[in-house]
This record gives structure tokens, C-alpha cells and sequence, in this order.
């Protein structure tokens, strides 16, 4: 092609958990079709988050934007076709009923999220705790093992909770670590 083409991010719609799979099959149809010059790039927006689930940390991969796919791609009725006939995919998400052709990010848009994808790193950040405030809570180790208590207080950046528990017919709150308690229901 003598002339350069423009790309913009778009944002594709697909069934929910089916990214991946459009993703894989929009790479292998780019391939075969020969479309490398106007599709550049699919994202499937997602961060590392650690979990603590039965004391043990786990890391995974957790989709930020379920059921979407950013493209930077040059739009034109090819690469709308594709996207049509994707297995999974609804299409590409545009603003108003009547309209035709999709509008792009905007470039602050693709920044942020870009940003966040990358940022992902970042552990600490990124840790799920599984208790939130009025939690029933039994303490599994530690000074006050065997005490059942109601989390009080999350804190999420030093990965403690402020359990209230009751030691000698008092209410008491104990700070313990995240991998000390287990949910009590």
C-alpha cells in the first residue's frame, strides 16, 4: 500500500470468559487473510491480582473490562466483517442505536486503561481479600486461634483485619493477619 493507514483503538463485544477465545481466533483470521497492515494490536484488558483463599496466596489473571476487547485497528468493512463473524463476538460497541460505524477511544481512554494493564505489577495493589467489614470470622492461628469474631476493620496495604472477638465475655478487637482468619459461615 502506498499510503499509511490510521489506527484507533475500538472496542469489540464479546460473551463474557469468550476473550481469550476471540482473541486466538481474530489472530489466526488476521494471519490467513493477510489484514497485519490494519489490525496492529488486540487487547484483552487484564491485571494479576493475588487472592488469599485458605491461607494460601494465589495469583490470577482478572479481567477488568468482562466481555470486552480493545482493537487498534484501521476500521473500514473488511475488519468489520471479521469482527462479525467471529465466533462469540457481538460486534463493535457503538455509542448510538442509529449509528454505523463505531467511534474510537479517545486517546486518554487507551492511556489509562494501557496504564492499568501495565501497572499490574504491582502486587500490593492488587491483592483480592475476601472479607469486608460485618464478616463472621474464626481465627485458625495464632495467640487467639479457635476464637470466632466479626471482622471489624480491612486493611488492605499491611493485609490485616481488626477482629472483634470476646475473651472473657468481653468484646475485644485483636489485629491478625489475612491468613490467620477463615470465613465462619
Amino acid at each position: 500500500m502506498s499510503k499509511e493507514l490510521t489506527h484507533d483503538w475500538y472496542v469489540v463485544r464479546c460473551f463474557s470468559s469468550h476473550e481469550k477465545k476471540v482473541k486466538e481466533f481474530l489472530e489466526r483470521e488476521i494471519e490467513e487473510q493477510g489484514l497485519e497492515d490494519k489490525i496492529k494490536e488486540i487487547l484483552i484488558p487484564t491485571e494479576t491480582v493475588v487472592e488469599i483463599r485458605s491461607g494460601k496466596k494465589r495469583t490470577r489473571e482478572k479481567n477488568f473490562f468482562p466481555g470486552y476487547i480493545l482493537l487498534n485497528t484501521h476500521y473500514d468493512e473488511e475488519v468489520n466483517n471479521l469482527i462479525q463473524s467471529a465466533p462469540s463476538c457481538l460486534g463493535f460497541l457503538k455509542v448510538g442505536k442509529n449509528e454505523t460505524v463505531p467511534t474510537p477511544l479517545k486517546e486518554h481512554e487507551v492511556k489509562r486503561i494501557i496504564g492499568r494493564v501495565q501497572d499490574s505489577g504491582d502486587e500490593l495493589r492488587n491483592i483480592e481479600i475476601p472479607y469486608s467489614e460485618g464478616d463472621l470470622v474464626k481465627v485458625i492461628s495464632g495467640p487467639f486461634k479457635d476464637f470466632d469474631g466479626t471482622v471489624q476493620e480491612v486493611n488492605p496495604e499491611k493485609l490485616k483485619l481488626r477482629v472483634m472477638v470476646s475473651i472473657f465475655g468481653r468484646k475485644t478487637p485483636v489485629e491478625v493477619d489475612v491468613n490467620q482468619v477463615e470465613s465462619a459461615t
